[in-house]
């Protein structure tokens, strides 16, 4: 009797202990206007979230349940003056906007409700004019933001907001203030009955580098969860090949990597914040050489799923697949026979999701993103399975 006795107040004292620890090491953000309440306190368990573009409908799967906790639907765009964009020209429906009033998307919409996974909506722009018009007046702009969005956000019950406004090149610093200044007017007149949550993609160079648009320092504590868009170290236009998602070697084989990209984001941020994003696609190119890093052919570079580089590794009986332990991404080499060049496909695969979530892990990071569903093949999502359980 004693020793049960004793058992059960060693697991009080156990369980209160761990909850003491949790709330102590979590950092309740700093929000004008909110309240704080045991829940934000406590963290929650990880989240994966996973981006549906409009057009990559007709190849995704209707249920990522099993993989995924959020679906985002990507996405809506802005216009300058902050408004959501319903037309691209008189009588042309803008592509995001018809997808998703036209009834495209409901199937995959109502299966997430009913899976009970949380339901987000992107607001994208890349259009360096638009977003500059745009943050000139940036409290006029979230206003006019927010008008918009509010109502359609309620009509599909997405939760969350996900703000990924991507200026292509160097900003002023002036702009930058401007751009933090308009997601602070967002997060102080959000409708927090419907928008329970506010999210934001940043470029992984943005933590090292301080012309980007965003300022993650300054941007951190108006937002719930900064979404790491941890790919594209190289990409189509890249001057020699190499993984879209480097796990490790910054400094060595690459300029920067997804360790790194994390290290630096967690000293503005804290890790119940972040959400590391990764790719479900690669690319391919024509090279002069048969080493990783070899030169490019220019103009040769195009983009290949995950899906798409299963099916090619299957077709190609010569071909042989090599997981780089420092790239943590596998790559495809082999020669064109008709014009001597060779081919070079680098692409993430489930041994890269497996390291990204040993990554996630490590740093007690709030959880994962990918990008995007439907470029995904067999087997590159099952690590998923057990992740956020």
């Amino acid at each position: 009797m004693k020793q049960k006795i004793f058992l059960i107040i060693l697991f009080v004292v156990i369980a209160g202990s761990t909850a003491f620890l949790t709330v102590k090491n979590y950092v309740v953000p700093k929000i004008e206007g909110e309240n704080v309440t045991l829940v934000n306190i406590i963290a929650p368990k990880r989240e994966v979230i996973g981006f549906l573009p409009y057009w990559l409908a007709s190849k995704a799967d209707s249920d990522y349940s099993k993989y995924i906790t959020n679906l985002t639907y990507f996405s809506l765009s802005v216009n300058e003056d902050g408004s959501i964009q319903e037309y691209t020209n008189p009588g042309e429906s803008e592509p995001g906007f018809y997808s998703l009033t036209s009834g495209k998307m409901d199937g995959f919409l109502n299966k997430a409700k009913q899976k009970n996974l949380d339901l987000s909506v992107s607001v994208f722009s890349g259009d360096n004019k638009i977003i500059a018009k745009m943050v000139e007046n940036p409290k006029e702009s979230a206003q006019n933001f927010l008008k918009d969005i509010t109502p359609i956000m309620k009509e599909y019950d997405f939760t969350e907001l996900n703000l990924d406004i991507e200026y292509v090149g160097d900003t002023t610093p002036e702009m930058r203030k401007k751009y933090t200044q308009f997601v602070k007017e967002v997060r102080k007149n959000l409708d927090n009955q419907t928008i329970r949550h506010l999210s934001i993609d940043v470029s992984a160079s943005a933590f090292v580098k301080e012309t980007n648009l965003v300022d993650p320092d300054e941007i951190a504590p108006f937002v719930d969860k900064i979404i790491i868009m941890a790919y594209d170290y190289h990409y189509r236009g890249s001057y020699v090949t190499g993984p879209v998602a480097p796990g490790e070697g910054a400094g060595i084989v690459s300029e920067f990597d997804t360790q790194a990209a994390v290290e630096a984001a967690l000293k503005v941020a804290p890790a119940g914040k972040i959400i590391l994003g990764a790719p479900l696609y690669g690319y391919e190119w024509e090279s002069i050489g048969d080493n990783p890093r070899s030169a490019v052919v220019p103009g040769s570079g195009l983009t290949i799923s995950n899906s798409r580089a299963e099916e090619f590794l299957a077709e190609c009986a010569t071909c042989s697949a090599v997981f780089d332990e420092t790239d943590k991404e596998t790559h495809v080499i082999y020669k064109d026979q008709q014009t001597g060049t060779y081919h070079q496909v680098f692409y993430p695969n489930k041994q890269a999701t497996e390291y990204k979530i040993e990554l996630a892990k490590k740093y007690s990071l709030k959880g994962m993103a990918f990008w995007a569903l439907g470029y995904e093949g067999k087997t590159i999502l099952e690590p998923l399975a057990s992740y956020h359980n």
